[in-house]
């Protein structure tokens, strides 16, 4: 299910930023960045606390608030339609006691890679229409370009004199 709506809970090149950010010094933590889910734990993208009650932990405060429910509606009315399995339940602290590598997917490391994603999905275009989808990846990857050809200053510290 993540895997088809990262790209709206994750809009921006600052969100991927966020997904994979390092522990820091004080041992707080960001948000989830793998595709998976748990019970009462906040290390996992979906926490499911109690029965009929779950969390998506990985939606950013740029998430449009109108378009990330009516994604959330869409995957999850696929998944029950075509019966997708969710794969396995992880109960571990990803952040002290990691799953081996391979055993659960990570989530995309930049907004590109997302927005690749979302040119192969076929579900998000077929509950919010593909003129939408369309739309999107336009604006999305203008963003990108426009981030993307920018020079930062550590670029020119670092890199000028290459």
């Amino acid at each position: 299910m993540l895997r088809l709506t990262e790209y709206v809970n994750n809009p921006t090149v600052n969100s991927y930023k966020r997904i994979h950010a390092p522990v820091t010094t004080s041992g707080a933590t960001w948000s989830p960045n793998t595709i998976s889910y748990a019970g009462n734990n906040r290390t996992h993208a979906i926490r499911i606390p109690d029965a009929g009650r779950f969390e998506l932990r990985l939606a950013d405060g740029a998430a449009n608030p109108y378009l990330l429910p009516a994604a959330l509606i869409a995957v999850g009315l696929d998944g029950i339609e075509q019966k997708r399995n969710p794969a396995p339940r992880y109960d571990n602290n990803t952040y002290t006691n990691p799953l081996p590598p391979g055993t659960v997917k990570l989530l995309p490391t930049n907004l590109l890679d997302a927005l690749r994603c979302l040119e192969g999905n076929t579900v998000l275009s077929q509950f919010l229409g593909q003129e939408f989808v369309a739309s999107y990846l336009k604006l999305k990857h203008q963003e990108w370009h426009d981030y993307s050809t920018f020079i930062t200053p550590w670029e020119l510290e670092n890199t000028l004199d290459c």
